[in-house]
């Protein structure tokens, strides 16, 4: 039977979905992000069938979002956001610790997965961690610069930017250090899943599709990166993306 566990994992509100009887055994295991202003519970289905599988499922909560939600406007979460990106990517490394310290990671199998900021955070560890064995990028972005420059873009559109220049420039910098756009040796032809659908209107399609294109020359191994493009598909993950992230791991993880 699969059982939700629901702890505090590296001081990160957490649930553990896994297979009860083997609760305490070492097992490969996938970190799923979710999304901005979304929480862990909302990726219980996926968790379900990875564990149903045979993999233990890490769903945390983001900084500032489920039960670290903190007291701001929706314009301070929104100017919050590279803020929890990065915060995600620090603390991945102390839940894969935190798990290799209590046994519970099978041969280092640990993949990193998300939907659109969790995606966007599960492309930038990627450029950090070579102990990340495959991942799966969900209506997210490897293209973190071009992404945040697009959303400044819209803020000065809107004629409400609250930011000087001179700490875009800043952010711009910063994030260029996450950016797999930017430094694509660091795929090591690890298995890489993307899905997006080409009607997204938050995430550009067209920023996965175009690193996707490039990246494939970057594999001798051409089936360990793969791009699900879904017709007429918006912001919402559908189910067929579910049970494709399910079969990459079971392939790769």
């Amino acid at each position: 039977m699969i059982g939700i566990e629901h702890i505090t994992l590296a001081s990160i509100p957490s649930l553990v979905v896994a297979d009860n009887k083997k609760r305490q055994d070492a097992l490969p295991t996938l970190t799923y992000l979710h999304g901005f202003t979304s929480a862990k519970e909302h990726n219980l289905p996926l968790a379900y069938l990875l564990a149903d599988k045979g993999f233990r499922v890490i769903l945390p909560d983001s900084m500032y979002h489920g039960e670290r939600e903190a007291e701001m406007s929706e314009e301070q979460l929104q100017l919050s956001f590279w803020n929890i990106v990065l915060q995600n990517v620090k603390e991945l490394k102390n839940i894969k610790e935190a798990l290799a310290e209590q046994g519970l990671l099978l041969d280092g199998r640990f993949g990193v997965a998300g939907t659109s900021m969790g995606g966007i955070t599960a492309a930038a560890t990627l450029t950090q961690y070579p102990w990340i064995q495959a991942a799966g990028i969900l209506m997210g972005t490897p293209k973190m610069t071009t992404y945040a420059k697009t959303l400044v873009d819209g803020f000065k559109t809107a004629g409400n930017l609250p930011v000087t220049e001179d700490e875009i420039v800043e952010l711009y910098d910063q994030l260029s250090h996450y950016d797999l756009s930017k430094q694509m040796d660091e795929l090591q032809e690890r298995p890489v899943l993307f899905w997006h659908g080409d009607n997204d209107p938050v995430v550009p399609f067209d920023h996965s599709y175009t690193f996707y294109d490039k990246a494939r020359t970057y594999y001798t191994d051409k089936e360990k990166i793969r791009f699900i493009k879904e017709s007429n598909r918006g912001h919402k993950v559908s189910r067929q993306a579910i049970l494709e992230t399910v079969k990459w791991f079971e392939k790769y993880l």
